[in-house]
């Protein structure tokens, strides 16, 4: 007994220098703001298809081998490939300014003078073969498709300000109005995602959004669905200025310089970088972020910061613990934002490795500090997690946890990894506004980040891929059985493994 107890303590007293060493190379040694200005500042957005992309992937290869890590690009598939170049949208009748807008990814660019026209807002017709009726007055105009928001202020400061009774006016107007908008696109005959092609078809220059994310200043900026002409997201401010001036008959004319350029099918990729495990090798720790992002701005927060925490957390790995008992693969993951499609991909091509994993932590919606961990319907993963979460220090570790828990299906590439039935999980964070203000935005910035939140997300990381490297045991992968559907009375399933989409945006 008194071998066995001495035995105890040396390991405890090895992993607890470690944890240490850790918490020492991550707080005197951050290497956090300068890769943040080479991913963000240097690179920028991450759109799949895009040069960006390409360079960013480069870029990570780059930077694993400067710190003496293994990593490669692994193609998956291939993409439609496009270069966001310089937007220009001014308003040049009754008044002359300079608006707030860009294309959306993958517009189609403008002739190199741009185009200029009258904006109109889509026509309002009583039913589909009415709007047939009415198309022809979108003949060389610029359309407004999105419903002129009444305020450009959030619930949130009207709750703060105004009267209870002006806020309830205001929501009530809101709703009216949207619910009248929408009768107006029905009316079409098409959706939303349908009626620019029509309008394009029928001769419009140009087609105008605003999709609007209840923020100050803070537009989503997603895809076109245009062929030939431009289709772009302008600020909601400047949306609500064109379209009073079309409503009022000012008959307000823009013109727009969009200077994007199709690049044809480009190869896509996911990053992959390894410190070799020593005694376990074909079992793995996998760190996991999505590399791509929507380009709106610099995918600050969705997901360069889960893409910093990885990358810094295996630095520090290969600085304090350079020959782990298990393999540490981080995985770079290519259009998570398209369905998850890189890391669907990895694990449909890699059984062996999928196969081997003891534990998968994937961190994805934020800024934040990791706040939230779900055992993601593994029976016994609080057995485990339990352990590793007890070495983190109590300064980084404020998480609240949920065991069993359910599977995750979607949202983030752990879930991939879910449905292949290998024990991952969600590092999940706080908010800080992030689905308002920073999810998939025009302000997805630099400036977003909270350091100190991210360098304890670091630490947190790797420390956690530290432990399950060095448990003694291999994680149970026995799942929980899963309730009836409330809903259809039916007994629920574990989620199916889904092949990723490996030609995206091209046709066939």
């Amino acid at each position: 007994m008194l071998g066995a107890s001495l035995s105890t303590g040396l390991f405890a007293q090895t992993q607890e220098e470690t944890v240490e060493a850790i918490v020492k190379e991550a707080t005197e040694n951050s290497q956090l703001k300068l890769l943040a200005h080479q991913l963000l500042d240097v690179v920028g957005p991450r759109l799949v298809g895009s040069p960006e992309m390409k360079h960013a992937h480069d870029w990570a290869v780059e930077t694993y081998a400067d710190w003496g890590i293994d990593a490669e690009n692994q193609q998956w598939g291939v993409w439609k490939g496009w270069d966001r170049g310089i937007t220009h949208i001014d308003l040049v009748s009754p008044r002359r300014v300079s608006l707030e807008g860009m294309q959306l990814a993958w517009s189609p660019a403008t002739k190199s003078k741009g185009v200029e026209a009258e904006v109109i807002v889509l026509p309002e017709a009583k039913d589909s073969v009415s709007f047939k009726n009415m198309l022809s007055q979108v003949a060389g105009k610029f359309v407004l498709v999105s419903m002129p928001q009444p305020t450009g202020r959030p619930d949130d400061n009207w709750e703060e300000w105004a009267t209870p009774e002006s806020f309830e006016k205001m929501k009530k107007d809101r709703d009216a109005l949207n619910d009248a908008w929408n009768a107006r696109i029905k009316a079409t005959g098409y959706s939303s995602r349908e009626l620019p092609k029509i309008l394009e078809e029928a001769g419009a220059v140009g087609v105008i959004t605003s999709n609007w994310s209840r923020g100050f200043g803070v537009n989503k900026v997603f895809s076109a669905y245009t062929e030939e002409i431009p289709m772009v997201d302008i600020a909601l401010e400047d949306y609500g200025l064109l379209y009073r001036l079309a409503d009022y008959g000012d008959k307000p004319v823009i013109k727009v310089v969009a200077e994007s350029e199709e690049l044809g099918e480009q190869p896509t990729f996911n990053t992959i970088a390894q410190i070799k495990g020593s005694e376990k090798p074909e079992e793995y720790v996998i760190l996991s972020a999505h590399f791509d992002s929507w380009d709106g701005g610099q995918g600050a927060t969705d997901n360069g910061t889960g893409t910093l925490v990885m990358m810094e957390a295996m630095r520090i790995l290969k600085q304090v613990y350079p020959n782990p008992k298990r393999t540490i693969l981080v995985g770079h993951w290519g259009s998570e934002e398209q369905g998850l499609n890189g890391s669907r991909s990895f694990v449909k091509d890699h059984p062996e490795i999928v196969a081997g994993v003891q534990a998968v932590f994937n961190q994805d919606n934020g800024t934040g500090r990791v706040a939230n961990i779900s055992g993601n319907g593994f029976l016994n993963a609080y057995d485990y997690l339990g352990r590793w979460l007890n070495a983190v220090p109590d300064e980084v570790a404020s998480i609240e946890t949920h065991f069993p828990g359910a599977p995750g299906r979607g949202g983030s590439d752990y879930a991939s990894f879910v449905a292949a039935g290998a024990p991952a999980f969600n590092l999940s964070s706080l908010s800080w506004n992030y689905w308002n203000y920073t999810w998939h935005t025009n302000r997805d910035t630099y400036d977003k980040i909270v350091w100190d939140d991210v360098q304890n997300n670091a630490i947190l990381t790797a420390v956690l891929a530290y432990m399950a490297s060095e448990d003694d045991e291999k994680t149970s992968r026995e799942q929980i059985v899963l309730p009836v559907n409330k809903r259809t009375g039916e007994q629920m399933t574990w989620p199916e493994p889904r092949d990723g989409n490996r030609r995206g945006g091209l046709d066939d």
